[in-house]
């Protein structure tokens, strides 16, 4: 399984992967780590990353880039409308009101969505990793900025399933930097300790994102988000810009901004100016050459300059870094340290201003480019079955609060805030409705302060509601949830039904739905609450996710409108119907089934893509990676041809002119210089198969000619190497026709067999010389330096067999009989005579005969051992 985290910035993009027991940033064909956010398109193919980039002047208008911020949205929004004055592309109207993109495709006019293009950007990312890795990439992880809406982070999921890709998780930018922060420290305080709190401020191309967590040994909680989305480093990029743009129209009577490629060119400029007045604290010189209308143009500015130009939106900087400790209600001195990551937070006066609000020096301590794709790496090494990582739990936060809505049984309409803002997710509770009917709920957010204008999230309607014997309302439970996404979604419903004391059924148990919390995000399970009409308990804080425990949650105060006919309380709306709770139905007492749960359908309708266009635009980006892979194979024939022409031209005039006649090379040189001319005219665009076939052509005639230059330095080594085979055969002749102890073993007869060999392969070798030298140097060879060692190996095949023949082992006697003859035996038994009288009897064992012992016919042991 493939451990991959996705930073997708508005300019750049970097990619992060799990292997060698750490993370590592892995850089792209370039040898670069930075991947430009760009998608450009042709009229043959589409390109991404750094080959994009280099058209963003030259084909503008076919250049897409800062794409992300059109993710989900409607063209009538009006941060839509301010983007789409300042990128060089169109940007227009879909049928359904979103965001479509307008550019010249294979010599048509298309129209893409923000999804599709984010997609073909994940799709060159996934490439890359793919190259490194040298395996199939499926899963990641992606970042979003932390303030992303339901639909936005719907978006980049549905982006991700379009590139082919299983996201297991969208994070928030900051949520991932502090994750990459938290889980390499060894010092965190213990969890019964005070935790310690680390701002993080990341500054990026557009946006201003700040979070301040809470961080104990394992565990980590976001305790407030807040951002500026419209202030970055392309801000102060404009500002330099129109600065300049007054400059030349005052100095050079140049109007830069009527022109839109001179405009991209300014802009260029002011990036790379903006980045040494952060370095530098001289005065910085800008040039650019022929702008427009062939005009030169210089200037200058130094920092104190640029900070006053800039004092407007660096006082923008210090609001959302004040709102994150109003939120979490800390004090300056309650921050550990601040640390800084994104392109932007270089700019001396930033990290001024952060100092100055949470009077600490901003710290450094990750790499402030990379640490958001690190974040996610290590998110998805968390979520990897494969990987082993150190316990460590994040538990983030819902940036907006969020509402449900729907309308009461009797005309009311009722609301409740389900989840307020700051609460942790991922996150689910459940509610309790009383009706008859289907209904509908209606999930929006609950703030003012959104980034987009349309607060919806959508609609949900429970099906298959119907009421109780009696024609009361059933008792209906319904689960809500943020997941690990950050995306809010009704997962199930369950409907109640009582049944009567005197069915004769055998008791059911719950299921876990009624009974306790649920690991499972459809599972649609909570335990039983008071049957009031509007009731909510949290169900699980993402079990199962690595995440907190649930907190509980009060009942709101506008609780669904009760239509039973049997309650008195139905002006109340939200009181409990009788005071009492319902049994755990896994009481050790077995009574008869009393109530029966139906599971429930949810339709949902979002402002997402449906499956049908997902599927459609995963079909459509399939069929343009096909188109991109066979114009590259085309484009690497074509460049083969131009390689080869080149090369040979050169070559037949130095390295190779001896090895071709002046006729042939005449003729060669013609046929290559007329090859080329046809690239840059008639075979300016073909098909891949004409640009094999032209190189063929080449070849048939190129490759004869090195084929000379190769065996004129190849064949006298190898003729040297067939010499010495000979005169190491002729050696061992001379030897055995001298008597040589070595080879006496061998037979005459293989002997003469070796010598005829050596006489027809030296014949060979004399033929072949001769006419090879007969031969001019550009002609073809006689024979070539791997027939020659054919013969080699010929010879040796034959002569090494006699001549290496290993010499026979000497004859060994056969043994003789072990045992003795009867007369040997009789002889024997008079010696055992008993001793005379007066000598001293000795007991011996005998030791079976030896085999030496047996060749010389004695039967009397070698040793004699004395018993005592």
């Amino acid at each position: 399984m493939s451990v991959v985290g996705f930073d997708v910035g508005n300019l750049s993009s970097y990619i992060a992967v799990a292997r060698g027991g750490g993370i590592e940033t892995i850089a792209n064909e370039y040898s670069d780590r930075l991947t430009p956010t760009v998608v450009s398109f042709g009229e043959k193919s589409r390109t991404q990353g750094h080959a994009a980039r280099s058209q963003a002047i030259t084909n503008f208008k076919n250049t897409l880039s800062q794409f992300k911020r059109f993710i989900a949205r409607q063209y009538s929004d009006p941060s839509v409308q301010q983007d789409a004055k300042v990128v060089p592309y169109k940007v227009t109207q879909l049928p359904n009101g979103g965001v479509g993109m307008q550019v010249q495709y294979l010599g048509e006019t298309e129209t893409f969505t923000p999804e599709q293009v984010y997609a073909m950007m994940l799709t060159k990312l996934k490439e890359t990793a793919e190259v490194n890795l040298l395996r199939k990439v499926v899963d990641c992880v992606i970042s979003v900025p932390q303030y992303y809406t339901d639909l936005e982070r719907r978006g980049v999921s549905h982006a991700a399933e379009i590139a082919g890709l299983n996201c297991l998780r969208v994070i928030s930018d900051t949520t991932a930097v502090a994750l990459a922060y938290g889980i390499y420290k060894q010092d965190l305080p213990t969890p019964e300790e005070k935790p310690r709190n680390i701002v993080f401020v990341d500054c990026g191309h557009s946006s201003l994102q700040v979070s301040v967590c809470a961080f104990n040994k394992g565990k980590l909680k976001v305790l407030a988000n807040a951002s500026d989305k419209n202030l970055g480093g392309r801000d102060f990029d404009w500002l330099l810009a129109e600065h300049f743009a007054v400059y030349f129209q005052t100095r050079y009577k140049l109007d830069v901004k009527s022109n839109q490629r001179a405009w991209l060119r300014l802009l260029a400029e002011c990036d790379k100016t903006k980045k040494l007045m952060s370095a530098n604290a001289t005065v910085i010189s800008m040039n650019i050459e022929c702008i427009m209308e062939d005009t030169d143009v210089s200037g200058k500015i130094n920092r104190t300059e640029f900070e006053e130009l800039a004092a407007d939106l660096l006082k923008r900087v210090e609001v959302p870094l004040k709102s994150v400790l109003e939120q979490s209600k800390l004090k300056p001195d309650d921050i550990h340290s601040v640390e800084i990551v994104g392109g932007s937070s270089r700019i001396p006066s930033i990290k001024e201003t952060i100092k100055r609000i949470f009077k600490k020096e901003c710290s450094t301590t990750l790499n402030q480019d990379e640490a958001v794709a690190r974040g996610c790496a290590l998110q998805c090494a968390i979520l990897s079955p494969t990987f082993r990582v150190r316990d460590f739990t994040v538990t983030d936060l819902t940036p907006y609060p969020i509402e449900l809505k729907w309308k009461g049984t009797e005309g009311e309409d009722g609301s409740m805030e389900v989840f307020h803002k700051n609460h942790q997710a991922p996150f689910s509770k459940m509610l309790t409705f009383y009706r008859k009917e289907p209904f509908e709920l209606v999930a929006q957010y609950a703030d003012s302060n959104l980034p987009i204008p349309e607060p919806t999230i959508g609609r949900f309607k429970i099906n298959g509601v119907f009421p109780t014997a009696e024609g009361e309302s059933s008792k209906i439970k319904v689960k809500v949830r943020v997941n690990g996404h950050g995306i809010f979604h009704v997962s199930s419903a369950s409907l109640i039904e009582k049944l009567s004391a005197q069915a004769e059924e055998p008791m059911e148990e719950s299921s876990p739905q009624e009974n306790g919390p649920s690991k499972e995000e459809g599972a649609g399970a909570a335990p039983t609450e008071n049957d009031s009409p509007m009731e909510q308990s949290p169900v699980d804080g993402g079990a199962g996710e690595g995440e907190a425990p649930a907190e509980k949650e009060e009942q709101g105060e506008n609780g669904a409108k009760e239509a039973s006919k049997d309650s008195n309380e139905n002006s109340e709306g939200s009181k409990s119907e009788n005071g009492s709770t319902e049994t755990d139905s896994k009481a050790t007492k077995k009574n008869k089934k009393t109530v029966k749960t139906h599971e429930l359908t949810i339709t949902a309708n979002t402002n997402e893509l449906s499956v049908t266009e997902v599927n459609n635009f995963f079909e459509k980006e399939g069929k343009m990676i096909a188109q991109d892979r066979l114009e590259k194979e085309k484009n690497d024939a074509k460049n083969t041809v131009e390689e080869y022409v080149y090369e040979m031209r050169e070559k037949i005039c130095d390295r190779l002119a001896q090895f071709v006649s002046e006729k042939d090379r005449e003729s060669f040189s013609k046929l290559l210089e007329d090859t080329e001319n046809w690239l840059y005219e008639d075979g300016e665009d073909q098909a891949k198969s004409v640009y094999q076939t032209k190189l063929a052509s080449l070849k048939k005639i190129g490759d004869p000619i090195e084929t000379r230059c190769k065996e004129y330095s190849e064949r006298p080594l190898a003729f040297d190497e067939f010499g010495k085979a000979v005169i190491h055969y002729r050696k061992a002749l001379e030897l055995y026709s001298q008597g040589d102890e070595k080879y006496s073993h061998i037979e005459k007869d293989d002997m003469a067999k070796v010598d005829k060999c050596l006489k027809d392969k030296e014949t060979w070798r004399d033929t072949k010389m001769n006419a090879q030298n007969q031969k001019k140097i550009y002609q073809d060879p006689v024979v070539t330096a791997s027939q020659i060692r054919s013969e080699i190996q010929s010879m040796k095949s034959t002569c090494d067999p006699i001549i290496n023949k290993p010499k026979p082992k000497p004859k060994e006697e056969p043994p003789k009989d072990n045992g003795p003859t009867p007369e040997e035996a009789a002889k024997e038994g008079d010696a055992a005579a008993p001793t005379t009288e007066g000598e001293e009897k000795m007991d011996t064992v005998d030791q079976a005969p030896t085999g030496d012992a047996s060749k010389e016919g004695d039967t009397k042991p070698d040793v004699e051992m004395e018993l005592d």
